[in-house]
């Protein structure tokens, strides 16, 4: 058996950084202006709590009792302080309306796209398909499973296909689509 000799690191694009919060070094993939230090991430995923809680004309104290928390103990995540765990995260997704994935969003846009106008165009696209109704909603997926380089070999093919950036398949705003055989 051949070992790989690329480490994940490199593969995975992640670089080696520091942050206050932990004493060793992490491993993150760079955002749109460097690599945030975790506690910017809170900071947005906490102001983006703020704004979803007064959206909904919710109080403070409103939200955490439909939480079960203390008005103090909410206070904490609107402030940064404690770390909102994932279900913390669904809890408060069902509570004030939400979709999870928006508040990731909010934190950590860079993983959304590589640059900042391809990450909003897939957070807008992603909200314009959750108001979809279901029956468009399949409609659409089969479309795109169609269109999908995945499925480049066709129903009951056994030819294996790679993964494509559109770019790659379609050309860059040329509108014109290029053979790609991989």
């Amino acid at each position: 058996m051949v070992k790989n000799t690329v480490p994940y690191e490199e593969k995975a694009g992640l670089v080696e950084t520091s942050d206050p919060e932990i004493d060793k070094p992490i491993f993150r993939r760079s955002g749109f202006a460097g690599i945030d230090q975790l506690g910017e991430m809170d900071e947005r995923i906490s102001a983006f709590l703020l704004k979803a809680r007064r959206d909904v004309g919710l109080t403070r104290e409103e939200l955490a009792r439909l939480l079960g928390l203390s008005t103090q103990v909410f206070g904490r995540y609107e402030k940064a302080i404690s770390k909102l765990h994932v279900t913390r995260l669904v809890h408060l997704s069902e509570i004030l309306g939400f979709y999870p994935m928006e508040l990731v969003y909010a934190a950590a846009p860079h993983l959304f796209g590589k640059r900042p106008e391809e990450a909003e165009d897939q957070i807008k696209l992603a909200k314009l398909i959750w108001t979809l109704p279901p029956s468009t909603v399949s409609a659409l997926v089969h479309l795109v499973d169609e269109m999908h380089p995945m499925s480049a070999g066709g129903e009951g093919s056994t030819e294996k296909s790679t993964p494509v950036r559109a770019e790659e398949r379609f050309g860059k705003a040329s509108g014109q689509a290029l053979v790609v055989d991989r």
